[in-house]
């Protein structure tokens, strides 16, 4: 059986604030708990004004304090605005409040511009090598015996399972080099996803972390009760996308009629482009896109992002998903 898992960013609705929109993300996670969902994932932003979760070992640790059974984490930690101490400090304090649910998905990109980045105290002048160092070297703070001085306390000898992410062949790569599972930003980054997939299966390399390959794909959903309905209310997030592709980052806006009809051929070709791992639809449209992905794909687990402005509609996309989910998964 193929696990579904929920990927939230905690948006910020236009006229809402981030109060609301964490509320909103416990909400979820406990509703997707009792729908059968795997895990629930959090990522890293700075400086997006519709992104709530840029703290986000401590709003996973506000979920994991508010269910009791799902699988809570990182999808991710932006590791290169961090010292490897640090997060494994965090995440080891994380598995030790809520032991052997907690997640630690890692990658390597900002998660900002670079006046953002610079605001971090990162410096921009890493190189490629500094990813994997930071990778390994925080998978030893988390070992029995740790090679170096300093220990991560709490963190040694705890089992916080870690990720690699990835929208390039890049992630793939380390993942398979250092027996990790592997998630690809499918969800806003299609476009090397069949290849790195390919790619990591083929390299990779059984550790103690993990015996064989295991992918974790990003997908959208935008479910509805109609298919007309789920069109409309994914112009939210195709708003949004746009926006911030065009360097106005926005606040999730309300979805719009008839919006694809308003844009021009560049934004039409953009979200064509990354949408091409998305469902939307009624239930039955929506079965029908995501068992095409997963024969596709032949993916290990999805992780499912739903964006939407409303946030009894975001809920209904995910109990819809997950009633797609079992009749999917259920033998026939």
């Amino acid at each position: 059986m193929t696990p579904f898992s929920i990927l939230d960013l905690s948006p910020i609705t236009e006229g809402s604030n981030a109060a609301e929109s964490f509320r909103h993300t416990l909400d979820i996670a406990q509703h997707g708990e009792r729908w059968g969902y795997n895990r629930y994932w959090m990522a890293e932003h700075h400086g997006m004004p519709g992104i709530a979760s840029a703290a986000t070992a401590v709003l996973i640790g506000h979920v994991a304090a508010g269910t009791s059974t799902i699988r809570v984490g990182a999808g991710g930690i932006m590791l290169p605005n961090h010292s490897p101490l640090v997060i494994a400090e965090q995440f080891g304090t994380l598995e030790s409040l809520f032991p052997g649910r907690i997640d630690l998905g890692l990658g390597r990109a900002p998660g900002s511009d670079q006046t953002t980045a610079r605001a971090l105290r990162r410096n921009l002048a890493s190189d490629a090598d500094e990813f994997p160092r930071d990778v390994v070297e925080l998978m030893d703070y988390f070992s029995d015996e740790p090679r170096q001085a300093v220990h991560a306390v709490p963190g040694k000898g705890l089992n916080v399972p870690l990720w690699i992410l990835g929208s390039s062949l890049f992630g793939a790569q380390l993942a398979a080099a250092l027996g990790l599972p592997y998630a690809f930003a499918s969800h806003f980054a299609p476009q090397q996803m069949m290849q790195a997939i390919q790619l990591y299966r083929s390299t990779f390399k059984p550790s103690e972390h993990l015996q064989k390959p295991y992918v974790m794909l990003g997908f959208n959903v935008f479910a509805a009760d109609t298919d007309e309905q789920a069109q409309f209310l994914a112009t939210s997030w195709q708003q949004s996308f746009v926006n911030l592709r065009s360097g106005r980052p926005s606040r999730l806006p309300p979805p719009e009629k008839g919006y694809l009809d308003k844009i021009g051929p560049q934004a039409q070709e953009l979200l064509q482009h990354v949408l091409s791992c998305s469902a939307i639809g009624a239930p039955d449209t929506v079965a029908v896109q995501l068992k095409a992905f997963l024969d596709k794909t032949g993916a290990d687990e999805l992780m499912i992002t739903s964006n939407m402005f409303d946030h009894a509609a975001r809920l209904r996309s995910y109990e819809i998903t997950a009633q797609v989910h079992q009749s999917l998964m259920s033998p026939r």
